[in-house]
Order: structure tokens, then C-alpha cells, then sequence
């Protein structure tokens, strides 16, 4: 639903700067990637700000909030909207201090964003309620899933390099010999080995789903509103079916209730997500025999998701479902 949020934001305007809030979102992202000490995923946010052709990325939906068994459990999308960014108040939410008054005063002082919090969210309900055709942009999901993989492949990389680094100073002794002859110490704790990981069935998933999201996309934009009534309503239907492909009946590993393959709160991370959370949680945890089985649920997953775009381009009729590039 990235495209849908970046059409709405650009469409409201932000009460302080009389910009779309999509504008000062943009500007705000490329500041914030360009801060001293940003995080690599707030530089990557800011490299795709300064695109301006580019949709602005939303973030990942972890917990905490009544969207968790929606998108968590059943695999129907989600959303969670709000605006922050000046003032700390989440400190009172859900305490003795959270009142109108204090709301009024300190939260949003002569609320000025709280309508237009209900002109965000309004634009979004009703678009979505008269919109005959979906209004997801899949080429947005395959790309941002497309992130998630290179971050997981990145981490993999840095825990097996790290290893081996470790265990070349183990080897020379090199702990011994650099700490304070004076001071009691010894070595650290030796690394586990990280092998190589069987990534194939997920990256291959991912080349599918790239593939059927453009052709979805283009022909759904060439040809969706010239499709009959009960295409239209196959089409929505096909909507939902295709966002419950990600949810797998096994769980995941540990807290099985957890069924989406790309979106989880993380196990120790409270309310903070953790996306293809199957392979990313067994790299961090060291569960490598999971890295490999998640990794085939997952593109298993993938590929099924791409497998109900193809069909909608069949019922569109696109170009075809691109099957002999699969």
C-alpha cells in the first residue's frame, strides 16, 4: 500500500510549512540520512527521498498496535498511520497522564495535526472503499522485499566474516598478547562457524515476483478500468488471496501463532519488527539448519504471491504470465 500512502500524503497539506506532508516527509528523510551517526536504513530511506520519481519507502509493521492479527496471523494488509517527529510524548501513552488536557497542551497544542490525521486516514478509507480495481503498486513490494533480502544476505556476510576474523586471533594468540599483563582477562568466548546458507529457492522467488509485479502492475494501469464489473470483483478478491500467501500454517520457530514470512516483531524487540523474519532471526539466533528451511518457506511463499499476480494478468489480458521466465 506504499503507492496509495504517497498519493494521500501528497495530496494533504502539512499545517506548519503549507507543503504536502509528503513533501516535508521527503525533505525530512534526506535530512535525517544525511545527520552525523545515521543508521545505514536511514541513509538507504534518504538515498530514495532524494528520487522524487520514486514513492517515499513506509515503514515495516512489527507489534504492539490491533493491526498485529490482521497482517501477523491472517495475512490481510495492513496499515498503521500516525505523524511525530517533534516533542517526545509517548512516555504518558496508556498512563494516568494520558488526558485531554495533557493531550491539548503538550501532545498536539491547538491541534493542528490531529485533523489532519483524520484527513490522511479519510482519504485512505474512502479510496479504498470506492476503488473497483486494487490500488496496491506490487512493484513497490517486490522492490522493498528485494531490500529486505540484500539486508539479510549483508548480515549473514558480516556474522561469518566476524567469525573467521575471531578465530585467526584465537589462533595467533593475539587476545593474550594485547591485553595488560597486569590485569587478570582471558580470551573471548570462540564464535560458532557460520557456513553458507542456501539462499537459491529465496533469490530465485524474488527474480519471479520482480518479474509478475511489473506485468501486473502495467497491465492493471493499461487496462483495469476497462474490465467488466465481475472481473473487477475477481480482481479484488485476487487481492486479498495473493497478500495470504505470505502466511505460512507452521509459524515461525518458537512462537508458531506468527504466521507472515515477511513481516514479525521481533522475538526480543518488543514492538520493533523484523522483516523475512524466518531467515533473519535463525542467522542472528545461530539456528542455521532454520536459515535454510525459512529460506525455502519463504521463496515457497514468494513465489506463490507471484503466482496470483501471473493469474492476474491472465484475468487482466496482459501480456502473459511471464512463466517462461520463471
Amino acid at each position: 500500500m506504499q503507492h496509495l500512502v504517497n498519493r494521500v500524503a501528497a495530496d494533504v497539506t502539512d499545517p506548519e510549512t503549507g507543503v504536502s506532508v509528503a513533501a516535508r516527509a521527503r525533505a525530512r528523510m534526506q535530512v535525517a540520512g544525511a545527520a552525523p551517526g545515521a543508521s545505514e536504513a536511514a541513509r538507504d530511506n534518504a538515498k530514495l527521498a532524494a528520487n522524487p520519481a520514486h514513492d517515499l519507502p513506509i515503514g515495516a509493521l512489527g507489534s504492539g498496535s490491533d493491526y498485529s492479527t490482521f497482517l501477523q496471523h491472517l495475512g490481510i494488509a495492513a496499515l498503521n498511520v500516525g505523524f511525530g517527529g517533534e516533542g517526545q510524548v509517548g512516555g504518558v501513552y496508556h498512563s494516568a497522564y494520558d488526558t485531554y488536557e495533557y493531550y491539548s497542551r503538550f501532545g498536539d497544542p491547538g491541534f493542528a495535526y490531529a485533523p489532519v490525521l483524520a484527513k490522511t486516514v479519510g482519504r485512505i478509507v474512502l479510496r479504498v472503499a470506492d476503488a473497483d480495481v486494487p490500488l496496491t503498486r506490487y512493484d513497490d513490494f517486490a522492490e522493498t522485499v528485494s531490500r529486505y533480502f540484500d539486508q539479510v544476505k549483508k548480515l549473514a556476510d558480516t556474522k561469518r566474516e566476524g567469525a573467521e576474523t575471531q578465530a585467526k586471533l584465537l589462533a595467533a594468540d593475539a587476545y593474550r598478547l594485547s591485553d595488560d599483563p597486569t590485569k587478570s582477562s582471558g580470551p573471548p568466548t570462540a564464535l560458532k562457524r557460520v557456513p553458507h546458507f542456501n539462499m537459491a529457492p529465496l533469490e530465485n522467488a524474488l527474480d519471479h515476483l520482480k518479474r509478475s509485479a511489473k506485468a501486473y502492475d502495467t497491465a492493471l494501469a493499461a487496462k483495469g478500468a476497462g474490465q467488466s464489473g465481475a472481473t473487477k470483483a475477481k480482481l479484488i478478491e485476487l487481492a486479498r488471496q495473493t497478500e495470504q500467501s505470505l502466511i505460512v500454517d507452521v509459524g515461525l520457530p518458537g512462537r508458531d501463532w506468527y504466521k507472515h514470512l515477511i513481516y514479525a516483531p521481533g522475538r526480543y524487540t518488543g514492538y520493533d519488527p523484523k522483516t523475512l523474519p524466518g531467515v533473519r532471526e535463525a542467522i542472528e539466533e545461530e539456528r542455521w539448519a532454520d536459515v535454510d528451511r525459512y529460506a525455502a518457506l519463504t521463496g515457497a511463499a514468494l513465489n506463490a504471491y507471484a503466482d496470483k499476480l501471473d493469474e492476474g494478468v491472465r484475468l487482466i489480458g496482459g501480456a502473459g504470465s511471464l512463466a517462461e521466465g520463471k
